[in-house]
């Protein structure tokens, strides 16, 4: 025993209490919300209190100790209080303990001791989690296991340094009691040690959770990105509140580590009221401002300056996010309304033809026991003297109405198109007989024939119906065909509906007829070329042309490539053919070149060619053999192409595209698959279809097509070229619009190559090489060519020569 004397009685409280003031003063922060909770060594002091002194000598002094200490740093008087019993009761707990295993203060014999120590130390450690962790989720709202598991290795590690410490600090006393004095200055310097790691850590963890948040904010969808950046932040920076408040839009977004609690315009009031911590939401050059960053604290806080600085690196990455959020938003909305653009009428809002081909092919290829399908196809009698009497804003009127009566006629499952013009079609699939069509083409005629309301006019409109049931080959095309055979057949017998009949369908045989003169046609030189000139709808300068095929027949004369171009591929004529045109095309090119226009030629490639992996060896051995630079080809796609196809496509077309011919895509716009194919194929120019610059002068959709194509073309780096320019109000909208190039019947309509070359001389107004006067003066307007894009679709501007 150590009380042998009343000096040493008073030495040793007097040690006992500097050592539990001293194990409640060292000790390291942490701040959870606006709470900050502090982490001491009460437990080694007690423990080595009581290695020296009885029980209660202990809880007293531990009790003095304490309270002194508190009323130093002028803790509140709940917490003081709390502290003060705590400590005590940890005392107790662990005198108890020892009492219990038999064990009292002496250190004369140390090592059969350190069981007891180490059971009551442990005893006092569990007691302390006990009672502080279960406090401190209540103070702050945080769950009590979420409390538990941070830093618990931090706690564990901790907790046996300082069992160690205890352990050195027996072993010393045994030695020399009087060394009790020395023991508060290891206390304090194995503090210091530790705090020094404890921050280390903290910091390590804090990076370690603004990295994996920044990694979290890392998603297109905005409503995902505020949600992370709002439930991570909380958590980051242990806040009772998260709000962000965007610019755009005034949307506002608040809410706490486990829920957005509010996602509304800003201006409403929360209900967290304390501190509040601002950070706008800005680039790293502070020149892009979404938005501002707050968090809310019920308490006063200020946070540190590693804090401060993960905040506004937070808050830059969060910038970050959200604007690439808004941007594929953006990249979303307009790639939605191309595609429906692309797959509607603009005027009616009907399916288009191009969605009716692409659907009525989808469900032929697909279909098995599920009915009969059959087209019905109205095309409008004397529609033509509705615009010239009244004006094409009536006729349109009529034309919407028409739509909303075959629309409310229809069935679910029939697909109502509008294919252009006065020209309608109605699919309709899983008909239980061929015969049933013929009555449900009867109701939809049926249902326009009482007069449209027309402006206070009432106007009767009269249609003609042709209806055919689906081939067994020839899938939608032929369905189509079959249908507008017999719409004709019911124009020309004056009835409202017929059905499509093989034997009196004069068409097929015609085709028939034509496809076996096929083998005579190649081998003849049969098939010639015509060019459609390309020009600049500023200066009015040529800078291409477009090989167009035809068939001179020697019997039937002139014959179009739409009625004969499936039958060449059919006919496995096709590499001939394609090398005919071709040849035609370069030969047309290498002419112009020698005359002084050096001018690309545009050549159509059916879809079968691109799926010939010899395809790109004919094309470069015809451009070796007359001595044209790939860059003077432009080969034009389809959007024809199935999305099944681009893997095998764009193996060819790569080959073609590294050696440096130019592709380009044709009729954009009027497909579903536009843009899925620009994505997959890299091309350098698109073509809009006529039938937009036809309809961009009365159809405010058609203009939008138009220009969202011209900014998509921007955006990319193409060449946009305008097909079916016919006046000069169409050429100066499209310039007005941005598109610098277009071809049609206002410049010149398809001729042979020697006339075209001889129209390149002739040129407007006495200056070869043009052929339409220029819009502006010349030096009026400077146009500057959009930046290379990566990739091969990087522009190359086509002229002539001066």
């Amino acid at each position: 025993m150590l009380l042998g004397l009343s000096g040493q009685d008073l030495a040793v409280s007097l040690a006992l209490i500097l050592m539990a003031a001293l194990g409640v003063t060292i000790k390291w922060r942490i701040r959870i919300r606006a709470t900050v909770h502090a982490i001491s060594w009460s437990e080694t002091a007690i423990i080595l209190s009581l290695a020296v002194a009885p029980t209660p000598l202990v809880i007293l002094t531990t009790g003095v100790g304490v309270a002194i200490a508190l009323l130093i740093i002028r803790l509140p008087p709940l917490k003081a209080a709390f502290g003060i019993a705590k400590s005590m009761l940890l005392a107790a707990g662990a005198g108890a303990t020892l009492h219990a295993l038999g064990w009292s203060p002496t250190l004369a014999d140390l090592w059969p001791a350190l069981g007891p120590i180490g059971i009551a130390y442990a005893v006092t450690v569990v007691l302390d989690e006990l009672l502080t962790l279960p406090v401190i989720a209540l103070a702050t709202g945080t769950r009590l296991g979420q409390l538990f598991r941070e830093d618990l290795g931090l706690r564990v590690t901790s907790a046996l340094a300082r069992f160690v410490l205890i352990v050195t600090t027996l072993f010393i006393l045994h030695a020399d009691p009087r060394l009790l004095l020395a023991v508060p200055p290891l206390v304090l310097s194995l503090h210091l040690l530790y705090s020094n790691r404890v921050k280390a850590r903290t910091e390590q963890q804090a990076w370690q959770r603004l990295a994996r948040t920044t990694d979290a904010l890392n998603v297109v969808d905005l409503d995902k990105v505020l949600t992370t950046a709002v439930t991570q932040a909380a958590e980051l920076f242990s806040a009772d509140e998260v709000e962000i408040e965007l610019r755009d839009g005034g949307r506002t977004v608040r809410g706490g580590a486990v829920a957005i609690t509010y996602d509304g315009p800003a201006g409403e009031p929360t209900s967290v009221d304390g501190t509040v911590v601002p950070a706008a939401l800005e680039g790293h050059d502070r020149t892009v401002d979404v938005g501002v960053l707050r968090l809310r604290f019920r308490g006063p806080v200020q946070l540190s300056e590693r804090e401060q600085y993960t905040m506004r690196t937070f808050a830059s990455a969060l910038c970050t996010a959200v604007r690439n959020a808004q941007a594929y938003a953006e990249l979303a909305r307009v790639a939605d309304e191309h595609a429906y653009a692309a797959t509607h009428d603009a005027l009616t809002g009907l399916a288009n033809r191009r969605q009716l081909l692409d659907r009525g092919s989808e469900h032929l290829g697909t279909r098995h026991a599920d009915g009969v399908t059959a087209l019905v196809l109205i095309d409008l009698n004397h529609f033509k003297e509705v615009n010239d009497t009244l004006g094409h804003a009536a006729g349109d009127q009529v034309l919407v109405q028409v739509a909303e009566r075959l629309r409310d006629a229809a069935q679910d499952g029939d697909l109502v198109a509008r294919l252009g013009g006065d020209e309608f079609a109605v699919l309709l699939r899983g008909l239980p007989a061929p015969a049933v069509a013929a009555h449900r083409a009867e109701t939809l005629l049926a249902a326009l024939h009482e007069p449209f309301d027309l402006d206070g006019m009432r106007i009767s409109v009269e249609a003609s119906g042709g209806i055919a049931a689906a081939p067994a080959t020839g899938g939608m095309p032929e369905l189509l065909r079959r249908a507008d055979v017999a719409m004709y057949q019911a124009k020309r017998a004056g009835q409202r509906t017929s059905t499509y009949a093989p034997t009196r369908d004069t068409a097929d045989l015609g085709r028939l007829t034509l496809g076996g003169e096929l083998p005579r046609a190649v081998a003849d030189h049969e098939f010639t070329v015509n060019f459609q000139p390309i020009v600049d709808l500023g200066t009015g300068r040529v800078t291409g042309a477009e090989a167009l095929a035809r068939w001179h027949h020697p019997t039937h004369g002139m014959i179009d490539p739409l009625r004969f171009l499936e039958a060449v591929e059919r006919s496995g004529l096709l590499p001939a053919f394609a090398e005919a045109i071709l040849d035609q095309a370069l030969i047309a090119a290498g002419s112009w070149r020698d005359a002084g226009f050096d001018v690309p030629v545009a050549v159509n490639v059916s879809p079968r060619s691109l799926l010939d992996a010899r395809f790109p060896g004919s094309v470069l051995a015809r451009l070796r053999a007359h001595d044209l630079p790939p860059d003077r080809l432009v080969l034009e796609l389809t959007e024809t192409l199935t999305l099944s196809q681009l893997d095998v496509v764009d193996r060819v077309l790569s080959r073609l595209r590294d050696e440096g011919v130019r592709l380009a895509l044709d009729d954009f716009g009027t497909g579903y698959s536009s843009l899925s194919l620009l994505s997959r194929i890299p091309v350098h120019e698109l073509k809009i279809d006529r039938s937009f610059v036809t309809a961009m002068e009365s159809s405010a959709e058609a203009a939008a097509v138009i220009r969202s194509t011209l900014d998509l073309g921007r955006s990319l780096g193409l060449d946009v070229v305008a097909e079916g320019v016919e006046s000069e109000p169409q050429r100066r909208a499209l310039w007005e619009l941005g598109c610098t190039a277009g071809q049609g019947h206002l410049f010149a309509r398809p001729m042979p190559a020697g006339t075209l070359l001889a129209a390149f001389r002739r040129g407007s107004g006495g200056s070869p090489g043009t052929l339409a006067p220029p819009l502006h003066d010349a030096g009026a307007v400077i146009r500057l060519a959009p930046g290379r894009r990566q990739g091969g679709r990087g522009r190359t501007d086509r002229h002539l020569p001066a």
